[in-house]
């Protein structure tokens, strides 16, 4: 996908829905059903996640980092409360 053609809008516009996606799995998999999206068993969804991360850190953008809950540690970028910045 071509980052650098998207707007900064929707650039955050599709890593909310990342995150939307993530927290809807969550939620399900806590009531015992099966995630719908399957955001922490497919590899692609990080590696969608992450490209959004580069192409808004290049871009200076301040954005929250989706918390993965796998013991992620901050990057040099990431202040205390989970925003990047460059």
């Amino acid at each position: 996908m071509n980052y650098q053609a998207l707007t900064n809008d929707s650039l955050i516009m599709m890593y909310d829905g990342i995150r939307a996606a993530l927290e809807s799995d969550d939620e399900l998999l806590g009531l015992g059903e099966q995630p719908r999206s399957r955001v922490r068993e497919t590899s692609d969804w990080k590696q969608h996640a992450a490209d959004l991360e580069h192409e808004m850190l290049r871009r200076s953008m301040i954005f929250e980092v989706i918390d993965w809950g796998d013991g992620q540690i901050k990057g040099p970028f990431e202040d205390e409360t989970g925003n990047l910045h460059a």
